[in-house]
C-alpha cells in the first residue's frame, strides 16, 4: 500500500472482544482502501479469528501483549498497570507517529487518563470534550461534551463550539456548521451566568467554521435545525443516555406491538420497508464512534457493548477525520 491510513487498534477492550473487534476490522477493510491496522492483544486470541475472516494479511499488523485493562478497573488502577497493556501500547504507537488514530472500546475513564499521559492537549484548549454523533431529522448532529467534563468555564464552552464544528466539517464537508448551546429555555435570559457569558462571546465573535443560532432546548434536539450541540459533560451524559433508553424503549415496544397478535404481524409484513428505515435510524450501532475532542493526536472511543457492526463504523468515523485533517482543522481555527 502508498502511504495507507495507520489505524491503531485495541483489540482486547470491551464485550466480546477481541472477537467482535477482529469482525469489525473485517467489514471496514472490505469497505474502504488504503488502510492499515496495527492490532494490539493477545496474539494466540486474536491469530485464530483473523485466520478465518476476509482481512488481506498486507494489511494489518499485531502487536502481542497478553496484558489487558478491565472494564471494572479505575483509571487509575489502569495507568498502574502498566506500559505493556493492549490500551496504552495502542496509545502510545500515536505518540510515536507509528499511527494516526486509535480505536478502543475498553474502559472510558482508563483511555481517557491514558491518552492524556501519553498525548499533549492542543495549544490554547485547556480541556478535552467526548463527542458523538447525534442523529436529528435532516442528518446528523455533533454533540459534545458527553462526559469527559463534569464542570466547564465559558472558554471550555467556546472551545467546544470550535473544535465541534471542526469535527463536523471533518465528517460532512458539504454542509455549514450551526451551532447551539444546550439551555432550559430558547430566550437569552435563560440560563445560568457561564451560558449567558458563552452566549454573548459566541455572538460577539464569529467564526468562518460556523454559524452560532443561540440557544436549543433538549426536546429540539433532533428537529435538524442545528448541527453541532454544544454543553458541558454533566448535562450532555445525561441527554445522551435520556435519548438512548427512549430509542430502547420505543423500538421494543414498537416490536411487542407487532409480535403481539396476527394483526400485528401481518401489518408489519406490509410495512417491512419502513420498518427497517425506522429501525436503522435509531439504531445505535450506525452512529458509534465517539472522539475524545481536544487532544493532538484522534482518540477514538467505541462503545464497550457494541458487536462488529458498531465497531467497524467506528473504524469508519475514524478513518474519515483522518483524511479530513481533523486536528490541523481545529488548530487553524483556534480563538
Amino acid at each position: 500500500m502508498i502511504n495507507p491510513i495507520n489505524i491503531a487498534v485495541d483489540a482486547m477492550g470491551g464485550e466480546n472482544s477481541p472477537y467482535k473487534v477482529i469482525k469489525g476490522i473485517e467489514i471496514h477493510s472490505l469497505d474502504t482502501k488504503n488502510v492499515f491496522y496495527n492490532i494490539f492483544g493477545n496474539q494466540e486470541i486474536i491469530y485464530p479469528i483473523i485466520k478465518s475472516t476476509k482481512i488481506s494479511k498486507n494489511s494489518y499488523k499485531i502487536i502481542n501483549t497478553e496484558n489487558l485493562i478491565k472494564d471494572s478497573d479505575s483509571p487509575l488502577t489502569a495507568a498502574k498497570k502498566g506500559k505493556d497493556t493492549s490500551m496504552w501500547l495502542s496509545i502510545e504507537s500515536l505518540k510515536k507517529n507509528e499511527s494516526d488514530a486509535i480505536v478502543s472500546a475498553g474502559n472510558t475513564g482508563a483511555l481517557f487518563v491514558i491518552a492524556k499521559l501519553n498525548l499533549n492537549m492542543i495549544e490554547k484548549i485547556d480541556k478535552p470534550a467526548l463527542s458523538a454523533l447525534w442523529p436529528n431529522k435532516n442528518g446528523m448532529n455533533i454533540v459534545l461534551d458527553l462526559g469527559a467534563n463534569i464542570e466547564c468555564s465559558e472558554k471550555n464552552l467556546v472551545d467546544f463550539s470550535l473544535m465541534g464544528s471542526a469535527l463536523h466539517k471533518s465528517l460532512f464537508e458539504k454542509e455549514d456548521s450551526k451551532v447551539a448551546l444546550l439551555n432550559i429555555g430558547s430566550e437569552e435570559i435563560k440560563g445560568n451566568n457561564i451560558l449567558k457569558n458563552t452566549y454573548q462571546l459566541l455572538n460577539e465573535n464569529k467564526n468562518s467554521l460556523f454559524d452560532f443560532k443561540g440557544y436549543i432546548e433538549g426536546n429540539h434536539i433532533m428537529d435538524g435545525n442545528v448541527n453541532v450541540i454544544v454543553t458541558d459533560g454533566f448535562t450532555g451524559n445525561i441527554a445522551l443516555k435520556t435519548a438512548e433508553g427512549t430509542a430502547n424503549f420505543i423500538t421494543s415496544e414498537l416490536k411487542h406491538a407487532y409480535n403481539s397478535s396476527l394483526i400485528g404481524k401481518l401489518s408489519a409484513l406490509l410495512n417491512i420497508k419502513n420498518l427497517k428505515k425506522f429501525r436503522n435510524k435509531l439504531d445505535p450501532r450506525l452512529y458509534n464512534g465517539a472522539i475524545l475532542l481536544g487532544l493532538d493526536k484522534p482518540v477514538i472511543k467505541s462503545h464497550g457493548s457494541t458487536d462488529e457492526i458498531g465497531f467497524a463504523n467506528s473504524l469508519k468515523v475514524c478513518e474519515k477525520i483522518i483524511r479530513a485533517n481533523l486536528i490541523d482543522k481545529i488548530k487553524k481555527n483556534i480563538m
